[in-house]
């Protein structure tokens, strides 16, 4: 089994709902994303997926968060935009542009700060 990671990130506003402090105000960051794909076994090349094409796929899934007020996007209208939110979002919208029956979308990670990430497993 081998797994590759990639990172990326975009920026955004948000304001949390049904919150209590300070981020139920507007405010943003500058997400930190990363991506984990595994596969049982590499093709001719000895990969199991390029890191470019892993890149390309994901900035496609955040452009569509980029400078961009969550609360206002479809998934975000109902959901809060937490980091929580967001990485499933991000994992569902990316799985369906790499998965296939040789590579799985593991996890994808969502930093809102240096120190604090969540994490969506499927």
């Amino acid at each position: 089994m081998f797994k590759i990671e990639c990172t990326s990130s975009f920026s955004a506003a948000h304001n949390l709902t049904n919150y209590k402090g300070k981020c139920e105000k507007l405010h943003g960051h500058n997400w930190k994303i990363s991506a984990v794909v595994s596969g049982i076994d590499t093709d001719k090349t000895g990969m199991i997926m390029d890191f470019h094409e892993l890149k390309n796929c994901l900035n496609k899934v955040l452009e569509t968060l980029d400078h961009k007020y969550l609360n206002e996007i479809k998934p975000f209208i109902k959901n809060s935009p937490t980091s929580e939110n967001i990485a499933r979002f991000i994992f569902k919208q990316l799985a369906k542009l790499i998965c296939n029956k040789c590579i799985k979308l593991e996890s994808v990670s969502v930093w809102e700060t240096d120190t604090s990430r969540a994490i969506y497993l499927q």
